[in-house]
């Protein structure tokens, strides 16, 4: 889940003051009570080079490292008095006493602070972000045998855990650095917040075991998905083994403390780490895990006697040729909530993927739909619609979306009509003459602007739209005469470095474009652009541009998507599948005026029961035939006709999204919207009503769901005046009128 770190809503104070943790893939808000001094709210590694740059070579991506500190960061600040300690290998020694994980090798986490300003609420939060460094007596046996140069070199290796950030986030790699990192982040930052816990009221009595009674009222943890679910055994060493709290009760505080966000279905996506590179890397958490697993399957024994199939289902370790910790199950049993980002997710979530778990404890699951922040995904970078909008309901929307709706009563309102058309043409213009300048291909501004940007994944179905690019170039090909609604279709996205079939879509992609671009027959009315390098800034451009948004990934694969809420909130319309938010916005809008297409969830259930057999889509529908036929043949790489051999091969014997069983009611879906967009008048009022209905699908709605409903917090009247202004003798009192 990616929350905006620029919400608007703010906590003066609490019922009960709470902690969040998110991890590097993802950004946390939150809030600190007014006694306390201020907490650092989002918890991520530093990474020396963020997502790669992507170029585009000959049609093909090309990485390039994208070294965004090279000229220093002046927004934040080191806190070296913060370093601290983080354990890797080692072993384990057992004595009366308890457990002690012992020889290990230490890295030093570096804590950075970047302040994050709210929206006029007189409020700034505290991104920490961790980096590592060696300790100094790194390997000083080597500098004692006199292998100084290999003893520096040897440095590199701690170091490593934050230098690169690593792209592939649908799909897992069990790689010793990945899980180096997953480790380090969540050590660091609670060690950091068990510190500040201790300094604080809540933590200063002599009792041990009261002072983390009162752990779960002051923290809470979400993990956003799997990445850092060793926080779990981890805190649970803490309690145990340093703090030496009894085992029921370390694990019941630990329970009540974290809660779990799921964001993916796809089981290549779920993490599995292999037994025997825990054991190696952290010895001590593997036994741990092994506990809370064996106490886990005995709770489960005892509902289900001689239910082993359950057992097998509901374990935490994955039996196999290789043993593997099956990380979801570990965020669902040491979680008191588990939640997905749609509702759609959610319900999936509770009747497939974690079926066992949520019938054994229904009340844990529940739903937290994603949100965007209008602040940057439309004032910022629309600023002409958010003006227009406040001019007609005023500028309070801004904090309450849900005062979109507002908009209704325009709808059949000439000027607005006329004057939202406007916004939408000047904005396509602009994005034009920066396509032109940037891809040196002149663009009609007048065409539909057709646009599928977010990560080149098969799920996504890039192909289908790719395939309904060749068959609306076969169509003008064949009849030139013949009235053409004009498009410029855009597409755009980075594939994963070592997605190979993402790359293949990538270069079909770019081929096509060549082709359809260099056509005389096909002129000005149709265009295919994929932009290169996709990234927020030229997100902020395209977006506000585009008339129609690409929505398209088959049905029950797509968690929730917030590219679909944005382009909605800057009046693009959607064709999709009824997947991930699109349903939602649907039911929001109606689903009239949005164009749905395609298979439900329950119709790809019964089409993978009955089994796919893409020829027969490929034998009965001749307008696919001829696009696949123009793919296999070399049409499109005339240097090299086997070129995209693999992506064929793809689609007829492993294409897991079954392309083909949607194409025919997509591209008569996509006739649908090539017939509104012929009607200015009808189209834009389409376009209001989506606009009107995209309230609910505010970051600040979310955040306030996640507040109630999992964290138990509750925002406090109270307003905090400017730095300039006297406080009121009130607004110097928490809650329970301790000084602030």
């Amino acid at each position: 889940m990616r929350l905006s770190t620029s919400s608007g809503w703010t906590w003066k104070s609490w019922r009960k003051s709470r902690r969040m943790l998110g991890w590097a893939t993802g950004v946390w808000a939150g809030w600190q009570p007014a006694s306390w001094t201020p907490w650092p709210h989002w918890g991520g590694i530093r990474y020396e080079y963020g997502i790669f740059n992507q170029k585009i070579r000959d049609g093909w991506q090309v990485e390039e490292a994208d070294d965004w500190l090279r000229h220093g960061n002046p927004w934040e600040k080191a806190r070296p008095e913060y370093m601290l300690p983080v354990h890797f290998y080692g072993r384990v020694e057992h004595s009366a006493s308890g457990a002690k994980w012992i020889d290990t090798q230490v890295v030093l986490a570096l804590p950075y602070d970047t302040p994050v300003p709210g929206y006029m609420n007189n409020t700034v939060n505290t991104m920490r972000l961790w980096s590592a460094r060696a300790p100094n007596d790194f390997n000083l046996r080597d500098f004692n045998v006199g292998d100084y140069i290999q003893a520096v070199l040897d440095r590199n290796l701690a170091e490593n855990i934050s230098r690169v950030l690593y792209p592939n986030d649908n799909f897992f790699e069990g790689k010793e650095l990945r899980l180096k990192q997953e480790y380090f982040v969540v050590a660091a930052t609670l060690q950091d917040i068990i510190r500040r816990f201790k300094a604080s009221k809540f933590g200063s009595t002599d009792s041990v075991r009261t002072v983390f009674d009162s752990f779960p009222d002051q923290v809470a943890i979400q993990l956003n998905d799997t990445h850092p679910a060793m926080a779990i055994p981890e805190l649970m060493r803490i309690f145990v083994d340093i703090e030496k709290l009894p085992w029921d009760k370390a694990w019941d505080i630990t329970k009540r403390t974290f809660a779990y966000t799921n964001h993916t279905v796809l089981p290549e996506a779920l993490e599995r780490w292999p037994v025997d590179l825990v054991e190696k890397l952290l010895p001590r958490h593997l036994q741990i895990i092994y506990e809370i697993n064996q106490r886990h399957l005995d709770h489960i024994a005892s509902l289900f006697p001689n239910d082993v199939g359950r057992l097998r289902r509901m374990s935490l370790i994955e039996e196999g040729d290789t043993k593997r910790i099956n990380m979801a199950h570990l965020c669902i049993v040491g979680s008191h909530a588990v939640n997905g980002v749609a509702k759609i997710h959610s319900e999936i979530v509770k009747s497939q993927v974690f079926e066992d778990f949520a019938e054994l404890e229904p009340e844990k699951f529940q739903n937290k739909t994603n949100g965007i922040t209008p602040r940057r995904w439309l004032l910022l970078c629309n600023p002409g619609l958010a003006e227009l909008i406040a001019e007609k309901i005023g500028e309070d929307y801004v904090r309450d979306l849900s005062q979109l709706t507002k908009l209704h009563k325009f709808v059949d309102d000439d000027l607005f009509i006329r004057e939202v058309a406007k916004v939408k043409q000047e904005n396509k213009v602009k994005f034009a003459l920066y396509l032109e300048k940037e891809y040196k291909v002149k663009i009609n501004p007048s065409s539909m602007f057709d646009v599928h940007v977010k990560r080149i994944h098969e799920y996504k179905r890039q192909l289908m739209n790719c395939l309904h690019i060749i068959t609306m170039y076969n169509r003008i090909r064949r009849d030139p005469a013949k009235l053409f609604v004009p498009r410029t279709v855009i597409i755009g996205g980075k594939a994963a470095p070592g997605y190979h079939m993402a790359k293949m879509i990538i270069k079909l992609i770019n081929a096509v474009a060549q082709v359809v671009n260099n056509d005389p027959v096909v002129g000005s009315k149709l265009k295919v652009i994929f932009l290169e390098n996709y990234r927020v800034s030229l997100a902020e451009k395209v977006i506000p541009a585009t008339d129609l948004s690409e929505q398209i990934s088959t049905a029950g694969t797509e968690a929730s998507g917030t590219g679909n809420m944005k382009f909605m909130l800057n009046g693009a319309l959607t064709i999709g599948t009824m997947d991930g938010a699109n349903v939602e916005m649907a039911e929001e809008a109606g689903e009239e005026n949005l164009f749905i297409f395609g298979m439900r969830v329950e119709d790809v259930t019964e089409l993978d029961r009955k089994g796919y057999n893409a020829q027969l889509y490929y034998d009965r529908l001749p307008e696919l035939k001829q696009a696949v036929d123009q793919i296999k043949s070399g049409f499109f790489s005339p240097d090299d006709p086997n070129l995209f051999n693999d992506v064929v091969n793809m689609l007829f014997h492993h294409d897991r999204f079954k392309v083909f069983a949607d194409y025919e009611a997509y591209v008569k879906c996509q006739e649908k919207v090539s017939e509104l967009y012929l009607n200015s008048k009808a189209w834009t009022k389409m376009v209001i009503r989506n606009i009107a209905a995209a309230g609910k699908f505010s970051s600040d709605r979310t955040i306030k769901e996640y507040a109630r409903d999992i964290w138990h917090v509750e925002p406090s009247d109270l307003k905090i005046p400017p730095p300039n202004e006297p406080r009121d003798a009130g607004q110097d009192k928490t809650p329970n009128g301790t000084a602030a």
